[in-house]
């Protein structure tokens, strides 16, 4: 006995020895590189646009923090009792219940199907084979009305947020301003999407792997008191709070790296939908290999992180194992051991051998069932620290969409040249006047809505990273004041757009304009949305709104002929013709079915940026007609000379802060060629 134990001693020691050599290693590594990142192959440090927005480390554990966090969103996917969300929730528990319950009918059966074979008594044997045929039916049916319950309730909650969600994105002009304004989401769509697709998943899955374990141990609990004493089971409940405690401890870095490990998968397909949108510009350039390199570099930090991440759950596997299984079975022996090997325990010390081996089996079951409970709740710690991150990337969409609508932004750009301003007491970005005035505050001009009339009144043109390009702009323009907008390139011109749109905060003054609806921005490359012909001239209107508003068919058809697109009825098989019409229609076409489109809409003023660029000038020049016979006031920005006579006044800004507002007289048109 005594060599084949000690030839057993050995293989367990170098065993031991091998997995804690293996978890060194693993902890070595890691240690490694970090020390080592630096020293990467020089294509790896190649730096695209949103490439450092993902270094910053989001907390993400499982601490107050992620309850408040979780409750909150709980709030909005629930929104109360009497719902159907809360409904499935129900739903689950009961079925978990009947589930258990089912559980302990069949340990119940098999137990007594076993003892009618021990003892041979067919009867018995029949009889019970008969129960579970009888009960088959049932216990399936409360599995499947069980993972139906969980998977409503991923739908469920999927629903409300994305709709909750989406009602914020989409509210006024938030979508621009979360890309363009603020600076701490850099793509949206993955969170909109797979992130609030994984939290409902990993919500749904956490809430029944934690009820049903709950459920069997409390259940076991009782059994286990009654047949053996408190002590076997409190021993077991010591065991899971502490083996609880420790584990969620060492798995708190697993939130962090899940909300890393989804920005970096965002960012990758935001870099592969950046060549898909340019390939032709990047065609024309031959930047193939460039943009590999950049795909690279991105690929490249993704697969470095989930390689990181995949030895961190290769480590914590090992320790679960250890923690919630191994030792879990050790503690279980000797938790179950302490009333059969107690002496002064009455019932057990005086009951026959057999008894006690009856009792044994059946207390042996029990626990084999709390433990696997306890085993399965002590491993969902990990699942829950895998919602933290979720939680944590959800909650901070949810943060930034909200203060946004309130007309919050955050830009590190923004707050630099603000204190380098106020400190410096310079004219440039947040700047003061004469050193006195109190820094521009974004949002802080006043917007008034007034009919047939846009008016300008020191209102400073500053760029959402502070720039200023107009310190103060004064114009007014009535209805029947055709514009010319002129200047060079980064003068202000687009910026004056944005800002009358509403696009971008107001630092100051106040802007007079009329009402939105009936203010159209028509840009150089117009968009082209997903549907019909019809729908490219109504955008954004719907046919039924198109109807409602009293128009037809025929009025669209006629649009088209101002445009001289009349062909395309023909052409495309009439107005209900569905197409890719980005590709389908060319450049000028594209120009002058935005017009079209304006022509439709017939609002008091007009923005045209270049959209008659790709536009014969007898085709132009009938548009432009037709505006002003419609009551169109146009602000055009344009190179052509042909465009001057279409306009009573220009606004010319000269790119150093200045600009001048006049009336064209005969020799203007000269001095802005």
């Amino acid at each position: 006995m005594a060599p084949s134990l000690s030839k057993y001693v050995t293989k367990k020691t170098v065993f031991g020895a091998a997995s804690v050599s293996v978890i060194l290693w693993l902890l070595t590594r890691r240690k490694n590189q970090s020390k080592t990142k630096a020293r990467r192959p020089p294509h790896m440090d190649i730096q695209y646009m949103i490439g450092d927005k993902s270094q910053s480390k989001t907390k993400a554990q499982v601490d107050a923090i992620f309850f408040k966090q979780i409750r909150h969103i709980l709030g909005i996917a629930i929104k109360g009792v009497l719902t159907p969300e809360a409904g499935f929730l129900l739903l689950v528990a009961g079925s978990l219940v009947a589930r258990s319950l089912c559980d302990i009918w069949m340990i119940q059966n098999h137990t007594s199907t076993e003892n009618a074979i021990v003892t041979m008594d067919k009867s018995r044997f029949r009889k019970h084979l008969l129960e579970f045929l009888i009960a088959m039916p049932v216990i399936s049916l409360v599995n499947n009305v069980l993972k139906w319950g969980i998977g409503e309730i991923k739908l469920r909650l999927r629903t409300r947020l994305t709709h909750y969600l989406y009602d914020e994105y989409l509210k006024g002009f938030t979508y621009y301003k979360m890309s363009n304004l603020d600076t701490r989401i850099a793509n949206a769509d993955q969170l909109l999407t797979t992130d609030v697709d994984r939290f409902c998943d990993s919500f749904a899955d956490l809430y029944s792997n934690i009820c049903k374990p709950l459920l069997d141990i409390f259940i076991y609990v009782y059994q286990l008191t009654a047949n053996v004493g408190g002590a076997t089971p409190g021993l077991m409940m010591v065991y899971l709070v502490f083996a609880g405690m420790f584990l969620t401890y060492l798995r708190r870095p697993a939130g962090r790296m899940t909300v890393q490990e989804q920005k970096l998968e965002g960012e990758f397909r935001y870099i592969n939908s950046r060549l898909i949108a340019n390939s032709e510009e990047v065609a024309f350039y031959m930047g193939n290999n460039r943009e590999k390199l950049t795909l690279l570099a991105a690929f490249q930090k993704l697969t470095d992180h989930m390689r990181h991440f995949l030895e961190f759950r290769v480590l914590m596997g090992t320790v679960d194992n250890l923690v919630a299984k191994y030792l879990a079975t050790i503690v279980g022996f000797y938790a179950v051991s302490m009333p059969f090997m107690d002496a002064s325990h009455l019932v057990l010390a005086h009951a026959s051998k057999d008894d006690r081996f009856k009792q044994y089996y059946a207390s042996g079951r029990m626990l084999v069932k709390l433990a696997e409970a306890i085993g399965r709740l002590v491993l969902a710690g990990r699942e829950m620290t895998r919602l933290a991150g979720f939680t944590a990337r959800v909650t901070e969409i949810i943060t930034v969409l909200k203060d946004i609508n309130q007309g919050h932004y955050k830009r590190t750009m923004v707050d630099s040249k603000i204190t380098n301003a106020i400190e410096n007491g310079k004219e440039n970005g947040s700047c003061v006047s004469n050193g006195t005035a109190p820094p521009l505050v974004p949002n802080s001009g006043k917007i008034i809505f007034q009919d047939n009339i846009i008016r300008f009144h020191k209102v400073p043109l500053v760029t959402p990273n502070g720039d200023m390009l107009v310190k103060e702009l004064s114009f007014e323009v009535k209805s029947g004041m055709n514009v010319l907008v002129c200047g060079p390139n980064g003068c202000g011109k687009s910026s004056l757009f944005r800002i009358l749109g509403e696009l971008w905060p107001l630092f100051g003054g106040s802007m007079t304009k009329p009402p939105r609806g009936k203010l159209f921005y028509i840009p150089q490359r117009p968009y082209m949305t997903l549907g019909t012909l019809r729908d490219q001239v109504t955008y954004p209107h719907t046919r039924e709104e198109m109807l409602r508003r009293g128009k037809t068919d025929a009025d669209l058809t006629k649009h088209l002929e101002r445009v001289q697109l009349s062909y395309l009825l023909q052409r495309e098989n009439g107005w209900d013709t569905i197409a890719d019409w980005i590709d389908v229609l060319s450049g000028g076409e594209k120009q002058r079915i935005a017009m079209a489109r304006l022509f439709y809409h017939a609002p008091q003023f007009a923005i045209l940026d270049e959209c008659t660029s790709a536009v014969s000038v007898d085709v132009e020049g009938s548009m432009y007609d037709y505006c002003r016979e419609a009551g169109i006031t146009l602000f055009t920005v344009s190179h052509r000379r042909s465009l001057w006579k279409h306009h009573e006044y220009y606004l010319q800004m000269d790119g150093r802060g200045s600009f001048e507002f006049k009336k064209i007289e005969a020799d203007t048109e000269e001095f802005g060629s």
